[in-house]
């Protein structure tokens, strides 16, 4: 089983910038589809951004947000700028084996998660 470790999350100012990493353990993360989710307090989990094959963002962040892999560091990030304090959530890294997928239940892996806070 793969392991996630998600870093990067904290208190931030809205309008600045933040950075997540997602580390991955093992050797298919060459071949594997990166996402980031996030969950709001009191909503459901929802789609940010995925790296595969091809990449997909959440149209709401589009402009706002890249994602980027460093697959000699089994990593995957992703930036986000001008932040809002509806960035507030705690943010997922997840991993596949499949193609790019927006839906939660497609994904096998998932790290613990890292908090973002941004306050107005």
């Amino acid at each position: 089983q793969v392991q996630l470790l998600e870093s990067g999350g904290g208190l931030m100012q809205a309008g600045g910038s933040l950075r997540l990493s997602c580390a991955a353990s093992g050797r298919t993360f060459s071949v594997s589809t990166m996402a980031w989710f996030r969950q709001a307090p009191g909503k459901e989990r929802e789609f940010v951004v995925a790296i595969g094959g091809n990449r997909v963002i959440k149209d709401s962040l589009k402009g706002r947000l890249s994602i980027s892999r460093d697959d000699n560091k089994n990593t995957a990030y992703v930036e986000i700028n001008s932040l809002k304090p509806e960035d507030t959530a705690v943010y997922y890294c997840a991993r596949r084996t499949g193609p790019v997928s927006i839906k939660a239940e497609d994904y096998n892996d998932w790290g613990q998660g890292t908090q973002v806070t941004v306050s107005s």
